[in-house]
């Protein structure tokens, strides 16, 4: 499982026109799932997300987690991060989850990551066609990988 996190002062997602989700100081996480992933995956990356010191403290160092700022967060599937660029100018997607696999690890994504914050976080819709805004705070922006833990 692949995420890109990213720090925001606000981020937006549109369907269709319609905003669907809206957050102002947190994180924007694009989530990547490959067939081989499991719950294991999901316990691991959505504490690893929650307890990153990526936030400033009072004298403007990252000494402060998602969780002591009381961030919110926006969770958006995003297959394309599972891609491989290695031969060819086409992009391989053979690695990402097909949907019967990737929508149930998604939704269980969405439960862990609310369940580790204790509070309701935004979504996309998965495999709808969405418009993704944000302010990146820094930037900071992180990719991690569940399979590269040690």
């Amino acid at each position: 499982m692949k995420a890109v996190v990213q720090r925001v002062s606000e981020a937006s997602v549109t369907i269709e026109g319609e905003i669907v989700s809206q957050i102002k100081n947190g994180l924007l996480i694009l989530v990547g799932i490959e067939a081989e992933d499991n719950f294991e995956d999901i316990q691991w990356l959505t504490k690893k997300i929650a307890t990153l010191r990526i936030f400033n403290d009072d004298k403007g160092i990252m000494n402060n987690s998602l969780l002591d700022v009381n961030g919110d967060v926006i969770v958006v599937s995003q297959f394309t991060l599972q891609a491989s660029t290695k031969k060819g100018n086409r992009p391989s997607y053979l690695k990402a989850a097909k949907p019967e696999i990737s929508i149930p690890l998604y939704e269980q994504f969405i439960l862990q990551i609310e369940q580790v914050l204790g509070k309701k976080v935004g979504t996309g819709k998965f495999g709808a066609d969405m418009k993704v805004s944000l302010l990146n705070d820094g930037p900071v922006t992180l990719i991690i990988d569940s399979k590269n833990r040690v």
